[in-house]
C-alpha cells in the first residue's frame, strides 16, 4: 500500500478532517491533500507525528506492508 493511501485511510478511520490533521502537523490543508493524492510526500518528522496521532507503530506498519 502506498503511503498516500495509508495517510488517507488512517485519517478517515480516525474521523479526522484534512484541516484538523494539518493544524496538528503545522502544515496546510493543501499539503495533506497533496500527500493523500501522491503529489508529494511527508517528511520524516511529519510521519512520526502522524504515527502518534493515529496511534500506529511505524516499524510494525511498514513491516506488515512489506512482508504480508
Amino acid at each position: 500500500m502506498e503511503i498516500s493511501k495509508c495517510i488517507k485511510d488512517a485519517r478517515q478511520n480516525n474521523n479526522i478532517s484534512q484541516e484538523s490533521l494539518a493544524k496538528q502537523l503545522g502544515v496546510s490543508r493543501q499539503t495533506i491533500s497533496s500527500w493523500e493524492n501522491g503529489k508529494s510526500y511527508p517528511d520524516l518528522v511529519s510521519i512520526i507525528k502522524m504515527s502518534d496521532i493515529f496511534n500506529i507503530l511505524i516499524a510494525g506498519h511498514f513491516y506488515n506492508r512489506m512482508f504480508y
